[in-house]
């Protein structure tokens, strides 16, 4: 596993924080026996924001995209504690993978058909983008689409349908449910 860790906003990191923010993201490596070992990715990113200490942790697989976020007083802490819980998350991938390979009938999303817009008022406040998140789009299924969103904890996730080969978007809907976002030409 190749482990790249960095400070963020001015932090320091001490030799001894990346020792053992690479020992504790590093057993990670254990779920991922059938991969080569160079082809995963992590990258820990820590910074001290009023007082509280924070680190980012994003593990690459090539297939797999998980990322993790804790804070806490002390910066040993906020390691363990999202280490755990990217432990936590790979566990839940790979329970959802079972089953779905298990059940092996694909779960039919639903499709997004009526959109709620008021088109008669027009905005009159600016939006301000303040970040813009780039990603490399890969083909996968709904289903994968949808692991995938749960596993990086998001609302809803962007991805390139290897059915229809389209640009799509999955999301949880308030009721529980997942719904997908096609284009229509």
């Amino acid at each position: 596993m190749r482990i790249s860790v960095s400070g963020v906003s001015n932090f320091e990191v001490t030799p001894a924080l990346r020792d053992y923010a690479e020992k504790k993201i590093g057993k990670l490596s254990r779920h991922f026996n059938y991969l080569n070992n160079d082809s995963i990715e992590a990258k820990v990113k820590m910074h001290v924001e009023n007082g509280r200490h924070i680190v980012e942790v994003t593990l690459s697989t090539g297939d797999l995209l998980l990322r993790g976020e804790e804070e806490n007083k002390d910066m040993y802490a906020a390691i363990d504690l999202v280490a755990d819980k990217l432990d936590k998350q790979i566990e839940k991938y790979k329970t959802k993978l079972v089953r779905s390979l298990r059940k092996n009938i694909p779960r039919e999303a639903t499709v997004l058909e009526d959109i709620n817009r008021d088109m008669g008022k027009e905005e009159e406040e600016k939006f301000k983008v303040v970040k813009i998140k780039r990603f490399p789009v890969k083909p996968m299924s709904v289903d994968e689409a949808i692991l995938q969103m749960d596993l990086l904890g998001h609302n809803f996730f962007v991805f390139n349908n290897a059915e229809t080969e389209e640009i799509n978007v999955v999301y949880r809907r308030k009721d529980g449910d997942y719904g997908l976002i096609a284009p229509e030409y």
